[in-house]
């Protein structure tokens, strides 16, 4: 709606200037023709002749002229055929009664605003200098007129050029600077549209690792909790009544995932409660222990995320890839200007050198960058792995 009433409001002001110009071509008609029948010399038949030859120019104007004027850019062929109708009815005119040059105020714009430049001084030189030589051809009028005519037609002819060169070189720059605000305004829109889809793009990749850090690493969890609980009931009913427990414990902490990711919101193991017991309800779900050194203190949500995040990634590989039984530590420490957290498992480890697949260390490392953090990942075959994550709180204030 908005971009409708400026285009309106564009044509009015457009439209409203044209009507001056339409004005000025009026008050110059009319008042040439008032000149020409007022005029002393020659007599009332040649002075009537000059006036009809000057009627038709407002009707050849107003049917061609005028829509010519309006194009942008006006068609050159039209305006030459246009223009040589108009000189044929001026110059004749002007030949026989001298102040009918008073109509070249009015034919000169034209010329500029409707011909490239080498044609609009061509006609220019016409309109100035053909109606003084025929003039003075025709009456023979005393020395004194033939060189004041002359001398106004020339001083007429530079001003013409000069300020109508000008004119053309200023529209020139104009139409440049309206195609480089088009480009400009171009630019914006590919701009906005390329933000656009780079913000649906980092969403897209934010929702993929939110998805993969819980609902993923949950199901996984209950997929190993199955296998385990099938492998143990024949033999050991109170561990398999434990995993039991562990796995309405994870099922019901991915649902609540669920619903935080839907909302929006923070994790659901930091819903109310600050990371520590964040990380212990998380290291008992994954038999996990944690160690919390330095001074405990509440921090802003988001190296709280990102810490918690890096935790249930690294104990998702610890389960997935350590082995069974494989002892795995939490490592929390306080530091004055952010805090550490490292995972450490005592598995199989694997070679760092080797090319990996999937989509967790990528997504944990993309994680702590954009919070303005450091990964390091250690692992030797037969070793274990450890991966420590450092987030300066800075970057959160």
């Amino acid at each position: 709606m908005t971009g409708s009433t400026s285009t309106a409001r564009g044509a009015n002001n457009w439209e409203n200037s044209f009507r001056l110009w339409d004005t000025y071509f009026a008050v110059v008609w009319l008042a040439t023709l008032v000149f020409v029948l007022g005029a002393n010399h020659p007599g009332w038949p040649v002075r009537l002749t000059s006036a009809a030859l000057l009627l038709p120019l407002v009707p050849v104007y107003v049917g061609r002229g005028r829509v010519l004027l309006q194009n942008d850019p006006p068609d050159e062929h039209r305006s030459l055929h246009y223009l040589l109708t108009t000189l044929a009815l001026f110059l004749p005119s002007a030949v026989l009664v001298g102040e009918t040059r008073l109509m070249t105020f009015a034919l000169i714009p034209q010329c500029f605003m409707t011909l490239r430049l080498r044609w609009a001084l061509a006609a220019v030189t016409v309109i100035n200098i053909v109606p003084v030589a025929g003039w003075a051809v025709l009456w023979w009028p005393s020395d004194h007129e033939v060189f004041f005519n002359v001398m106004f037609a020339l001083v007429t002819l530079v001003f013409s050029v000069a300020f109508g060169s000008w004119v053309i070189k200023v529209m020139d720059q104009s139409q440049e600077r309206a195609d480089l605000i088009a480009e400009l305004d171009a630019s914006h829109l590919e701009l906005a549209r390329l933000s656009t889809a780079h913000g649906v793009l980092a969403e897209r990749e934010r929702m993929a690792r939110e998805i993969h850090d819980t609902l993923a690493q949950g199901f996984t969890s209950l997929l190993m909790l199955t296998q385990a609980v099938e492998a143990e009931l024949a033999h050991d009913l109170p561990q398999a009544r434990r995993h039991l427990s562990l796995m309405s414990e994870t099922a019901r902490q991915n649902l609540a995932e669920a619903r935080a990711l839907v909302a929006g919101g923070a994790p659901a193991d930091l819903e109310g409660a600050p990371l520590p017991d964040a990380l212990r309800r998380l290291a008992t779900r994954n038999e996990a222990t944690l160690t919390i050194t330095g001074h405990v203190r509440p921090l802003p949500p988001g190296p709280e995320v990102v810490a918690l995040r890096t935790c249930q990634e690294a104990l998702a590989n610890a389960r997935k890839h350590a082995g069974d039984g494989a002892p795995v530590a939490i490592d929390l420490t306080y530091e004055n200007e952010g805090i550490t957290l490292s995972v450490r498992d005592e598995g199989s480890g694997f070679d760092m050198g080797a090319v990996r697949s999937g989509y967790g260390l990528a997504g944990l490392s993309a994680r702590a960058t954009e919070a303005g953090g450091t990964v390091r990942i250690h692992s030797t075959p037969g070793k274990g792995t450890t991966v420590k994550v450092t987030l300066p709180l800075r970057s959160f204030q």
